[in-house]
């Protein structure tokens, strides 16, 4: 087996890791960060690590592929009443639209297949 080589490997912890801010198509900033080490892909697009700061509601969205995540601190309110907790493990549909909301802030680890679409 060869070794591998440095420029074939990122390694990031995600307690002291540095996020990125993420920004909506159209500029808005929530506060929502992202830690994501492919960077061939567009930013919040394939698997991430996603941090919601306390008080947050995310925009109304629509999956454009499936998305996966698994609470790993905090707690997510959303839009149809359920409570996800650290350790609920979510997937939703291709097409499903929801929002979150974050009372006290949250961390996710994330796979999102294509870019969300936006609904009121």
């Amino acid at each position: 087996m060869q070794p591998i080589d440095p420029k074939d490997r990122k390694i990031a912890n995600i307690h002291n890791a540095a996020y990125q801010p993420f920004a909506y198509p159209d500029g808005e900033m929530l506060g929502d960060t992202i830690l994501q080490l492919d960077d061939g892909k567009e930013l919040g697009i394939g698997f991430h690590v996603y941090r919601m700061p306390p008080g947050m509601t995310t925009r109304g969205h629509r999956h454009n592929g499936h998305e996966q995540f698994l609470i790993l601190e905090g707690e997510l309110h959303e839009s149809d009443g359920t409570v996800l907790r650290a350790g609920d493990m979510v997937f939703y549909r291709d097409g499903t639209e929801h929002h979150s909301y974050s009372p006290n802030g949250c961390l996710l680890a994330v796979h999102i297949a294509g870019p969300e679409i936006p609904v009121d």
